[in-house]
C-alpha cells in the first residue's frame, strides 16, 4: 500500500531515495528578499519543493494560492514548502506577497542550475520549469516526486505523500 501511495512518474530525474541536490539561491517571504538554503530547511523538517513554469500565469497563481492556503497542514507534518521558478526575483517579490499570500517563499532560479538539478526542465520550452513537486526528507532523500501540468492535485498529492513518509517512520 506504501509503495503504491508513493509511486510517482516514471520519467524524473529524482526517484525515489535519490539525494536531492542542496542549492542555495534568492527567496522572497512576504516581499523581503533573503538566501534560501536546502540543507538550512532540511534542518527543520521535510520540505515541499515545487516548481512552478512562472508567475502569474493561471495555473501558477492557482497552485501557489492552493500551498498558500495549505501551509498550516504542511506544518502540522512539520515539513514546509519553498516553490521554485526561473522568474526574476524582483517578480517573485510581489508575487510572494499577492498570489502566495507571505506564507511560504518563492525562490528565484534565473540561470536554471536548480531546475536542471532537479530535472524540472519544461521539455517543450526549456526556458520554463516544469510542474513538478518533490517530498524531500530530512536527511535530503526524496520520498515522493509528482509531475503534472495541470495544478490542481500538487497540494493535495504532497500532503498525503508527507503523512505516509511520517507514518511508515513512526513504524520503525
Amino acid at each position: 500500500m506504501l509503495a503504491l501511495l508513493l509511486a510517482g512518474p516514471a520519467h524524473a530525474a529524482l526517484d525515489i531515495g535519490d539525494r536531492a541536490p542542496d542549492f542555495t539561491t534568492d527567496a522572497a517571504l512576504g516581499g523581503k528578499v533573503y538566501k534560501y538554503s536546502l540543507a538550512d530547511s532540511l534542518k527543520r523538517g521535510p520540505v515541499v519543493l515545487y516548481f512552478f513554469p512562472a508567475a502569474y500565469s493561471d495555473g501558477c497563481s492557482l497552485e501557489a494560492h492552493q500551498f498558500a492556503e495549505a501551509v498550516g497542514q504542511f506544518e502540522a507534518l512539520g515539513a514546509s514548502v519553498v516553490g521554485v521558478s526561473r522568474d526574476d526575483i524582483e517578480t517573485l517579490t510581489k508575487f510572494s506577497v499577492q498570489s502566495c499570500q507571505s506564507r511560504f517563499p518563492v525562490a528565484s532560479d534565473e540561470a536554471g542550475t536548480v531546475v536542471k538539478a532537479f530535472d524540472a526542465v519544461m521539455q517543450t520550452r526549456p526556458e520554463f520549469a516544469n510542474r513538478i513537486s518533490y517530498v524531500i526528507a530530512p536527511d535530503g532523500q526524496v520520498v515522493y516526486h509528482y509531475m503534472s501540468l495541470n495544478p490542481g492535485k500538487h497540494v493535495e498529492r504532497m500532503l498525503g505523500a508527507l503523512q505516509a513518509w511520517k507514518d511508515a517512520a513512526q513504524k520503525k
